[in-house]
């Protein structure tokens, strides 16, 4: 009997219906006469998106540690990997689990229990600057040249807020904000925007909301904040300084995973809306359907009126819908993205591919679990020296090959410190077998997949 994850939202079409058989027998209990008779109902075969060798590959990356992977076809939005580590043995639940495997199970730090794909809740962390960057564009806030000077800190009604690199960086860009990652750039952006108007655009993306619609049954929504979210839930004031940490992913935003990866291959497509598969469509549009549909979407934008009343009366997703009001604001978000991994300074740089057919494009990510104190900033403590749980959670997102994208993936390491350091080198494993796989997955699409 499926007991957690997509079995146990299959169960009853995954198990069949029992064959019944009733006879009529004599005292002697030998059977007389048959009265009944129904036959079983076998239990039908639920065909995964999954790609079982890089489901493997992730696997084995994130061995010995505490995270997830998720890995998204930017178009049709099917799931090639869905990875939470560490994991557990089922089968020492089928006939009672032992009170010592039980222990080891519910006392591990690591917290196997939990898919922390989809129900695992964190702050994104510098992930969402090329959120945060659209946003403003699309809001009219700011002009890509807006030159702002980090000098390594701010100080707003006698609070410090301070970036991540000690004595600034200098003179910075817009895009040169997204590429080093300059928290100070993305601090006076927030305060511009505002919390309210960057909350609708991450929840255009894919946050703050069930990536799978209740697939997995345990799959957590998280939280996009909002003026009004705070005052109804915890009946204060939003303040300042909220927007400010909140334009840098911390704060109240909490994000899973798969939410990340969903936004990432939103922004990669050109910005159209896609609906997140795990169980494969045998009627699945080819990709260049897609694009021709999305394309006429494009041509074809809706006034908001029209948009509203559909929202009201169609229960429908629509699927291949723009996101964006400037689709250029996009581009130059992708481009900043280019910058961060494949240009000096870049904060994935080390983790970059130079040949053209595996190159990619993407974000890190470090998100605090603690506040530091101006004494542990001071002593500027190497990630090994910190006690496990203080340790920074090591995020990155990225789409690939950047010329042609067509896959997006987000990674997660928990307490594994820098996303440049820990996170990003695992996307340059992957990337590579994702893209040497493309032909022969396009090729067996239907006959391949995992079977449950």
């Amino acid at each position: 009997v499926g007991k957690v994850g997509l079995e146990k939202t299959f169960e009853k079409d995954l198990i069949g219906v029992n064959g019944v058989q009733r006879y009529e027998v004599n005292a002697y209990g030998k059977r007389i006469n048959q009265i009944d008779h129904v036959e079983g109902i076998k239990g039908k075969n639920i065909t995964l998106t999954i790609d079982a060798e890089i489901q493997n590959l992730a696997n084995d990356l994130l061995k010995g540690k505490s995270g997830s992977i998720s890995i998204m076809d930017i178009y049709n939005g099917e799931i090639l990997a869905l990875i939470s580590s560490p994991s557990f043995d089922p089968n020492l639940f089928l006939h009672g689990i032992s009170n010592k495997d039980w222990n080891v199970i519910r006392n591990n730090k690591l917290k196997p229990l939990i898919n922390k794909s989809v129900s695992g809740l964190y702050s994104p962390g510098s992930t969402i600057k090329p959120l945060v960057a659209l946003s403003a564009l699309e809001n009219n806030i700011l002009s890509p040249n807006l030159k702002i000077r980090c000098t390594g800190k701010i100080e707003l009604y006698g609070q410090k807020y301070h970036c991540w690199k000690e004595k600034g960086h200098g003179l910075m860009s817009l895009r040169n904000a997204i590429k080093q990652s300059c928290d100070t750039y993305f601090y006076e952006i927030a305060r511009k925007l505002g919390v309210d108007r960057l909350s609708v655009t991450a929840k255009k993306y894919g946050l703050g909301s069930k990536t799978l619609n209740n697939i997995f049954l345990d799959e957590k929504a998280g939280l996009v904040p909002s003026t009004k979210w705070k005052k109804n839930n915890l009946g204060k004031g939003w303040v300042l300084g909220e927007t400010l940490i909140t334009g840098i992913g911390q704060g109240y935003i909490q994000t899973t995973p798969l939410q990340l990866c969903l936004m990432t291959a939103q922004l990669a497509n050109g910005g159209f809306k896609i609906i997140p598969k795990i169980i494969a469509d045998k009627e699945q549009e080819t990709v260049e359907v897609i694009r021709k549909k999305m394309e006429e979407s494009k041509n074809n934008k809706k006034s908001s009126l029209v948009e509203t009343t559909e929202k009201l009366f169609n229960t429908k997703e629509n699927e291949y819908s723009p996101l964006f009001i400037n689709q250029k604001n996009v581009e130059f978000v992708l481009e900043a993205m280019y910058g961060a991994t494949n240009e000096l300074y870049g904060t994935s740089y080390k983790s970059r591919i130079e040949d053209k057919k595996y190159q990619f494009a993407g974000k890190t990510g470090t998100a605090q679990v603690k506040r530091i104190t101006e004494l542990q900033r001071k002593l500027d403590l190497k990630t090994e020296d910190i006690p496990y749980e203080d340790r920074d959670h090591a995020l990155y997102v990225a789409y690939g090959p950047y010329e042609k994208p067509r896959y997006a993936i987000s990674i997660l390491v928990e307490h594994g410190g820098s996303g440049s350091a820990t996170a990003a080198p695992i996307a340059k494993k992957l990337f590579k077998l994702v893209i040497d796989r493309h032909k022969l997955r396009e090729k067996t699409r239907l006959e391949k997949f995992t079977n449950i």
